[in-house]
């Protein structure tokens, strides 16, 4: 392999393809040793990473950046759609293109994060739950649905917004996982007034018009309730498989069994139950339960569905939501962390839902 074909091939981290593949490459100068790099933006994400990776296949280089004229642009969102294609495009091979999120071919598992009421920590257990199945070694994605009450930009902290190429998203990529919010579009006390079908279509486009890539899971941190989201969702995704958030408390349990029950009466699989708070151990190693305590077996018994998970209550999983440095990257080593990655590895070990269709009913 030549210098050429080598730079060709050194592994973009933002979009996960070759330089050769997003044309991201320009001049290569061998005798000033200098690497021209064609980039969307000047300050394209991941930069510093990027040109390490240039530096350990050619020693010594300097790296030259230079901004994408328009069409270059449209050049490159052409490329992305034609990657998110259902079908193989003109020149790429079937591993090269997967189908849309949406698609029902798609081996993407689809997991919506639900509660019947605010205030359970149903945010909170979407982010860590997303990074804990990326520490164990999948491709995750996370949306954030809760269009009129966004929070994931903050708890994610990302150092970069996503970037736009026309109608085509890149969602930001922190702690290995790709997220996308409208938090990322407004500002942060800007209230988001819409009605329905405005948040149908805006859910639709995140979904659809995003640059997801391959992702073994995209998490859906759902608004509380059974509003409209859980109805676009059905339509736009009908294989989703929902997870349900509660406390240990008899009353969120039952706010709770509402979100599920909805949720089955729209045909989506139900796969399992998250308590969230279970328990706290002080100081002198005794276990409190301060919300109470079977809400979550009552919960998972209720619906025929397993209890999954029961995560503790620890001041650094809420201090890490205020920071943007959630629990399982800043404090790996502790029980609600380690709770989190039992969590995640449960799920990934359920496989995906089964979707019954009525089209192949025998009478």
């Amino acid at each position: 392999m030549n210098l050429l074909e080598a730079l060709a091939a050194v592994e973009e981290p933002q979009i996960g393809r070759s330089l050769g593949e997003l044309a991201f490459l320009g001049d290569v100068n061998e005798t000033g040793k200098t690497v021209e790099l064609l980039l969307p933006v000047t300050n394209w994400p991941n930069i510093a990473a990027l040109r390490t990776r240039i530096a350990e296949v050619w020693p010594g280089s300097e790296v030259v950046v230079r901004a994408m004229n328009e069409e270059q642009r449209l050049e490159l969102r052409n490329r992305l759609r034609s990657y998110m294609a259902a079908e193989p495009g003109p020149g790429l091979h079937e591993h090269e293109s997967s189908p849309a999120i949406s698609d029902k071919r798609s081996a993407t598992r689809v997991l919506g994060i639900s509660s019947g009421k605010g205030g359970v920590g149903k945010s909170t257990v979407s982010v860590n739950l997303a990074i804990a199945l990326a520490q164990i070694g999948k491709r995750v994605g996370i949306l954030d649905a809760d269009v009129y009450g966004f929070s994931l930009p903050k708890m994610l902290d990302a150092p970069t917004d996503p970037i736009v190429l026309g109608d085509t998203v890149i969602p930001t990529l922190v702690h290995g996982v790709r997220c996308l919010s409208m938090g990322y579009f407004v500002d942060d006390d800007q209230p988001v007034i819409w009605r329905g079908p405005m948040l149908h279509k805006a859910i639709e486009q995140l979904l659809t018009e995003a640059w997801w890539d391959n992702l073994d899971f995209l998490l859906i941190d759902m608004p509380p309730g059974t509003g409209d989201v859980a109805l676009t969702l059905s339509e736009v995704i009908p294989r989703i498989e929902m997870y349900v958030v509660t406390t240990p408390q008899p009353a969120a349990q039952r706010v709770a069994q509402r979100s599920a029950f909805a949720a089955k009466k729209l045909k989506l699989a139900v796969r399992g139950v998250i308590e969230n708070m279970s328990y706290f151990v002080g100081d002198d190693g005794k276990r409190y339960e301060i919300f109470g305590s079977g809400g979550g077996e009552q919960l998972s018994a209720d619906l025929g569905t397993p209890l999954l998970g029961q995560i503790p209550l620890e001041m650094d999983v809420r201090e890490g939501g205020d920071t943007g440095k959630p629990t399982t990257v800043a404090h790996p080593e502790s029980a609600a962390a380690q709770a989190f990655v039992a969590l995640a590895t449960r799920i990934a070990s359920q496989g995906p839902a089964r979707v019954y269709r009525q089209e192949l009913r025998l009478n």
